[in-house]
């Protein structure tokens, strides 16, 4: 497969990830299928998750369509690329076309990523999660790869500056074994989905390479950092989710 859009920008993002310093501890590659459809199922702490993800599926040349937001493929600048990487579009107020978008690609042999919180975890925790990852394991008979990631938010994360020079930050990513909803019950899968996720983090955090001083920035509240709790985050999303549909109905 060409694919030589993909191809370019990986190749920037690791000319961009070695200037900053990077450096990357993956496990669980093994668990990534070398052939057919599969969920790709992520926490989200950092904008550049989805780049960053995408590293632990090059050793076996699989690349990830991931479903982002409209507004990016709107981009002048990212639009195009978006678009050439096969990602797919989220309308927010109107998903059905992106979720039926998914099932075709997953139907077809492709991995969809997808981030079930939806939006970036300020507190660093598990948000609640939606329910499309298992819905669209379901509807295409496909598994559901988990996987997480940590560190990423010390790069660039929501409400905080991007640290874009040059550091030596870990990226720590675990892929876990593919797994097929055994419970065709959305919710109750979606908390199966959850319970693996949450082991997986914890993992995360208890191998990460660098030991946080007492009251990072970065790590949550419940593990001494000083990150917002998971309360007051949904709080701060919550208000604002009603600015943002105070401006459309303006």
């Amino acid at each position: 497969m060409a694919e030589p859009v993909y191809r370019s920008v990986i190749g920037f993002a690791r000319s961009v990830f070695a200037y900053l310093g990077l450096s990357f501890d993956i496990t669980g590659a093994e668990h990534v299928p070398l052939t057919g459809g599969g969920v790709v199922a992520m926490n989200h702490v950092g904008y550049l998750d989805f780049a960053l993800a995408g590293f632990a599926f090059r050793p076996h040349n699989r690349m990830v369509r991931f479903m982002a937001k409209q507004e990016v493929f709107d981009h002048k600048v990212s639009g195009p690329l978006m678009r050439g990487m096969k990602h797919i579009p989220v309308d927010r107020e109107a998903g059905a076309g992106a979720f039926g978008a998914a099932v075709e690609a997953l139907r077809a042999g492709e991995l969809v990523g997808v981030f079930p919180e939806a939006t970036i975890s300020q507190s660093f925790e598990l948000k609640e999660f939606k329910n499309g990852a298992v819905r669209m394991a379901l509807e295409s008979g496909t598994p559901i790869i988990p996987v997480v990631l940590w560190g990423s938010q010390r790069v660039w994360t929501k409400g905080r500056p991007k640290s874009l020079k040059r550091h030596r930050v870990p990226i720590r990513i675990i892929v876990g074994e593919p797994f097929t909803p055994t419970d065709t019950d959305a919710i109750l899968a979606t908390k199966d989905l959850k319970a693996r996720m949450q082991a997986l983090l914890d993992e995360a955090r208890s191998t990460y390479r660098d030991r946080p001083e007492d009251g990072a920035w970065w790590m949550p509240a419940a593990l001494g950092g000083t990150a917002p709790t998971l309360e007051d985050a949904e709080a701060a999303d919550a208000e604002e989710r009603a600015a943002r549909a105070a401006r459309r109905a303006r």
